[in-house]
């Protein structure tokens, strides 16, 4: 195993793939080692975890037509 330092505009980058469990190991042990030294980058994805669990509980009958619509535009020119 290959631990290396990461940045962290790095774990910004990569953060999806770690929290979806889709990182290779080399990558995800230089992830957790960098979280272990980085109180920043831990707070980051706790944050990130807690949006997408509150995420999860959202209704799409619930939102306004007017908040529905926005989020619409927001991600219609969305790269994917």
């Amino acid at each position: 195993m290959t631990i290396r330092a990461l940045a962290c505009q790095e774990i910004v980058e990569v953060i999806t793939d770690y929290l979806e469990g889709a990182m290779d190991a080399d990558l995800r042990a230089s992830f957790e080692t960098h979280l272990a030294g980085c109180p920043h980058c831990t707070h980051y994805v706790e944050q990130i975890r807690a949006m997408i669990d509150l995420s999860g509980t959202i209704e799409a009958e619930a939102l306004s037509p007017q908040f529905r619509a926005g989020l619409l535009e927001a991600f219609r020119g969305f790269a994917r």
